[in-house]
């Protein structure tokens, strides 16, 4: 057994988080946090952990281990997501393990658009990477700085633009003939309440063809600096 995972159970052992008998067991669960950091860059794009780690699309996920479903003070939940948390649901190994497999199964209305990963390595390397940034093991080896991917670099006056949210309204009908405007996301990611700085990242990622879907690739195309600062802002305005 990896000197790691055993200490990774032996602290889950300490915070009350796994019982002494199912120490061996949960283990071979916690995987490689180093293997872990990679496979969090298919989070990136929504959350930030680590030092100075901030709300981005999805909550920073600093803390997470042992906080209620939906109770980060200052983030706007899904209503599924914070019913879940009123009715019991605690994060844990078992509980994350179930969400990061498939969000939906757990969590019917999630505004998480992401579809899950299915191998259980690859899940378990990610929840020994997540679970670093929890109280402790905190620095247990030392955390890297905030794993916040960039997609794309744009220059200062373009994310600076100030968008005009009823133009942005008027922009809108093309997105909402996929997105929906109440921000569920039923095989299309949901737009709505992004941060406009997020937004404007991804739709000129989609413009330099760094994000690979053809048809928002196309609609990127055809957009100026300013229709992309204006859709931002008026997506971040809806409820």
């Amino acid at each position: 057994m990896r000197p790691a995972v055993l200490l990774a159970a032996l602290l889950a052992v300490s915070l009350g988080l796994i019982g002494p008998g199912r120490a061996a067991a949960e283990a071979v669960a916690f995987g490689d946090a180093e293997a872990g950091a990679e496979v969090f860059l298919w989070c990136s794009g929504c959350h930030e952990i680590g030092p100075d780690a901030q709300d981005s699309v999805g909550p920073h996920l600093n803390g997470l281990f042992g906080r209620r479903a939906g109770a980060h003070e200052g983030y706007d939940y899904s209503e599924s997501l914070a019913r879940m948390g009123a009715d019991g649901l605690v994060w844990d190994l078992e509980t994350l393990d179930a969400y990061i497999e498939v969000p939906q199964s757990l969590v019917s209305g999630t505004r998480m658009s992401f579809p899950g990963i299915e191998d259980q390595q690859e899940r378990n390397d990610l929840l020994a990477f997540l679970r670093r940034y929890s109280d402790s093991p905190a620095n247990i080896p030392e955390a890297p700085p905030t794993a916040l991917h960039v997609e794309v670099a744009l220059p200062e006056e373009v994310l600076a633009l100030v968008g005009d949210p009823e133009y942005g309204e008027y922009l809108a009908s093309e997105c909402l003939t996929c997105h929906q405007k109440d921000g569920s996301a039923q095989g299309i990611p949901s737009i709505t309440k992004w941060p406009e700085r997020n937004f404007v990242v991804a739709m000129h990622a989609y413009r330099q063809q760094l994000r690979p879907h053809p048809v928002m690739q196309m609609v990127a195309a055809r957009l100026s600096d300013e229709e992309i600062a204006a859709l931002a802002a008026y997506f971040k305005t809806l409820d």
